[in-house]
C-alpha cells in the first residue's frame, strides 16, 4: 500500500490522536526546541541555519563543515547538503541539494524556464509568492511519489514553468499547460487582480496554489492516463477528451454551465470539457489529501464534532471492489467533516468558506479514480527502486 496513504488512514482512525507525524511535516522543531515552519531558512530563536531535505519531507537544522556543505545537525556521519542557489534571490528558496550535484540550483527551482523580469517593480515580490506555491506543490507530488522531471532530464516528457507578465506589446500571458509547460500570469500574485478575475468568473475560489494544482493536473494527464490502460476508465467517468476542446471552451463562455453541473462536477469549470474536469477533480484531491495531513499533524479531528453527514460508502466509489476501497473511503470522509469544520471557523473570522465546494457522488467516483491513480503510481515507482 503506498506509504503515504498508509500513515495517513492510521492517523484517521486514531481514536486518541496518538498518531500525529505527517508525512510533509507542516511544524517540525529545530534542534533549540522553537517550532520551524515549511517556508523558514533560519530558527528565529537560535538563528540556526534550517532547510528542506525533500527526500525526508521535513525542514531540518543544519550545522555547516566549511561555509559551504552543511550537515543535519547531530549527524556526525550523515550526508552533505547544499543551500539552493535561490536561497538569498528573491525567491527565498530553502531546499537542500546534494553537496555533489553539479546543477546550483534544487529540484524544485530547476523546473523554472522562465522567471519574472525583475527589473519591474514588485516582480520580486511576485515571483517570491509563486516560488513559495511552487515549492508547496513540488513537495507533495515528492510525497505522492509522482514523477517529477525537469525539461533538462526528459525534454519530451519534462515539467517546465514559465512565469510571465504583459509584454511589450500590451499582451497578457494566459495561465495554461502545453506538453508538460507551464504557464502562469504573474499578475496573478497580486490578491487585488486575483479577486477582480475571481469576481468577474464567478469562481467561489481562487488561489496560486490552486492554479498550480490545476495545471500539473493536465500534465499528470499526459504522463498517466494518455495511451495508458487507464483511459477507457477515465473516459466512463470523465468524458471522451476527443471532444473539441476550442469548441467546449467557447460553449462554456456563451451559455455558462449546465444547469444540473453541482450534480456531476467538483466546478462549473470542471463541465467545459472532459480535461478541465480532470484537471479540477484532480486539484481538489491534492487539496483534500495536504489539508487533511496538516489538520492532522496539528491534532485537529472533526470527528469529535456533531454534523448533519451521512458518510460516502462504497456504492460511490469508481470501483467498489477495489483493495484500497475502505482507506479512501475513510479519508474522503473524514475531509467532508474536516471541511466542514475549517468552513465553520473561517465563518467565525467572517472570512469566506475555507473549502467553498459540495462533493456529490459523481465527483466522489472521480476523486477516487485520481486515488487509484496515484496509488498505483507510486507503488509501481517504489517496486522498480
Amino acid at each position: 500500500m503506498h506509504p503515504f496513504f498508509s500513515a495517513l488512514e492510521q492517523r484517521v482512525a486514531d481514536p486518541d490522536r496518538r498518531i500525529r507525524s505527517p508525512s510533509q511535516k507542516a511544524v517540525s522543531q529545530c534542534t533549540c526546541g522553537q517550532a520551524i515552519f515549511f517556508r523558514n531558512s533560519q530558527c528565529l530563536a537560535c538563528e540556526a541555519a534550517l532547510g528542506y531535505a525533500p527526500e525526508r519531507g521535513a525542514v531540518l537544522t543544519l550545522s555547516t563543515t566549511d561555509g559551504e556543505a552543511w550537515r543535519i545537525a547531530d549527524e556526525v556521519d550523515g550526508p552533505l547538503y547544499r543551500r539552493c542557489a535561490n536561497l538569498h534571490s528573491a525567491a527565498g528558496c530553502n531546499w537542500l541539494l546534494p553537496a555533489g550535484d553539479a546543477d546550483p540550483l534544487c529540484l524544485a527551482c530547476r523546473l523554472n524556464r522562465t522567471i519574472p523580469d525583475l527589473s519591474v517593480p514588485g516582480n520580486d515580490r511576485r515571483w517570491a509568492r509563486f516560488e513559495a506555491a511552487k515549492r508547496r506543490l513540488v513537495a507533495q507530488l515528492l510525497t505522492l511519489q509522482l514523477p517529477v522531471v525537469n525539461r533538462d532530464e526528459d525534454p519530451q516528457h519534462g515539467l517546465a514553468f514559465d512565469f510571465l507578465g504583459t509584454d511589450i506589446d500590451g499582451s497578457t500571458p494566459l495561465t495554461g499547460h502545453d506538453h508538460g509547460l507551464i504557464t502562469l500570469n504573474i499578475a496573478e500574485a497580486d490578491d487585488a487582480h486575483r479577486e477582480q478575475v475571481r469576481v468577474q468568473m464567478r469562481e467561489p475560489y481562487r488561489t496560486l496554489l490552486g492554479h498550480f494544482r490545476h495545471e500539473v493536473g493536465h500534465y499528470y494527464w499526459d504522463r498517466l492516463i494518455a495511451d495508458s490502460p487507464w483511459l477507457d476508465a477515465c473516459r466512463a467517468l470523465f468524458g471522451d477528451e476527443r471532444a473539441d476542446y476550442g469548441e467546449a471552451l467557447q460553449h462554456h463562455y456563451e451559455t455558462g454551465a449546465p444547469a444540473d453541473w453541482q450534480a456531476h462536477f467538483v466546478s462549473a469549470y470542471a463541465s467545459m470539457h472532459p480535461w478541465e474536469d480532470w484537471a479540477e477533480t484532480w486539484a481538489h484531491y491534492l487539496h483534500m489529501m495536504d489539508t487533511l495531513d496538516t489538520a492532522l499533524s496539528l491534532g485537529m479531528r472533526a470527528g469529535d464534532i456533531e454534523l448533519d453527514f451521512q458518510p460516502y460508502t462504497h456504492e460511490a466509489l469508481s470501483e467498489p471492489g477495489d483493495a484500497q476501497a475502505d482507506a479512501f473511503l475513510l479519508l474522503v470522509n473524514a475531509w467532508i467533516e474536516l471541511a466542514a469544520m475549517l468552513n465553520e471557523l473561517a465563518r467565525s473570522m467572517g472570512q469566506p468558506d475555507l473549502y467553498p465546494f459540495v462533493l456529490p457522488p459523481a465527483v466522489i467516483a472521480k476523486l477516487h479514480f485520481v486515488h487509484r491513480v496515484i496509488c498505483a503510481t507510486g507503488d509501481t515507482r517504489s517496486s522498480a527502486t
